[in-house]
């Protein structure tokens, strides 16, 4: 099941796609998808449900987050070998954490806005976890029984507020306004058996920047779950995003940054596309 929501910005409605790719509007049986939906049985409820007697939307609506009510949104770094490598770090031993934001948060297809002083403006594709039950201290082995489902991101990151300009963290040059494009749907954890095997990619102005899969994680999906939740209780919305493959701009001989007018597409398999322009500030 692919839970999206649709409309101008603070006034989505909900909807589910269905076998054919298209919006069916859920608006009439429900106000939003709130952390209260992404539970087992609310989303047992929308999956009995006939999707072809439900409201067919044309067209092709702007698309915001696929729920409402996030309250955390913890991102791993350093999370695949070859990344750490062309990044110039060592391989963490244990999770690399940092928060975003909420309001940077955004449409998978929102324009990305570069800050006014931003100097290394660079992307990031990555699986987003999303948690649909509250977690706290749970082990490896039951750790994805608390998982909703997953999601497309693109970890947008400016670097010189990130590196050079950062005061020892990183969540300066990560937060920013439209940073955190999700999306374009939440799918079921149903509907993704092995999180651990999905490729991944993006493109900038039409160019291959990185390819990957998700099997060249160095702590898999379970495992952050697992552990965030001996860090932070984790909550039904909270999301995940669990690193990127090599192919930043950071890694490129010599480094390659976002400039205006640029056009950022990602996606990842099962997951969805999502397309960026960098616009000015």
């Amino acid at each position: 099941m692919k839970l999206v929501r649709f409309g101008p910005p603070g006034q989505e409605k909900p909807g589910l796609l269905d076998a054919a790719g298209n919006i069916r509007d859920v608006s009439g049986l429900l106000d939003d998808f709130s952390p209260r939906t992404l539970s087992p049985e609310a989303l047992d409820v929308l999956r009995a449900l006939d999707l072809e007697r439900l409201p067919k939307i044309d067209g092709s609506p702007r698309l915001g987050v696929p729920w409402s009510g996030m309250g955390k949104y913890v991102a791993i770094g350093l999370n695949y070998s070859d990344h750490a490598a062309e990044s110039g770090m060592a391989i963490p031993q244990e999770p690399t954490m940092f928060t975003k934001w909420l309001i940077c948060v955004c449409g998978p297809n929102d324009d990305t806005v570069m800050p006014q002083d931003a100097t290394k403006l660079d992307w990031e594709v990555e699986l987003g976890i999303v948690i649909g039950r509250r977690a706290r201290n749970v082990s490896q082995a039951e750790a994805l029984d608390y998982v909703a489902g997953y999601c497309l991101a693109n970890d947008i990151s400016e670097r010189s507020y990130q590196l050079d300009r950062s005061g020892g963290q990183w969540s300066k040059g990560k937060g920013f306004d439209t940073f955190g494009p999700v999306g374009p749907w939440l799918v079921t954890r149903d509907e993704v058996p092995d999180p651990q095997n999905l490729d991944m990619w993006l493109d900038v102005n039409g160019v291959r920047r990185q390819t990957g899969n998700t099997s060249k994680m160095i702590f898999p999906c379970d495992y952050l779950v697992s552990y965030c939740s001996r860090v932070m209780t984790l909550e039904p919305g909270d999301l995940i995003i669990t690193g990127t493959p090599p192919g930043v701009g950071l890694g490129c001989k010599p480094p390659q940054f976002l400039s205006i007018g640029d056009v950022v597409e990602l996606g990842v398999a099962g997951l969805g596309r999502q397309r960026q322009r960098v616009v000015a500030g």
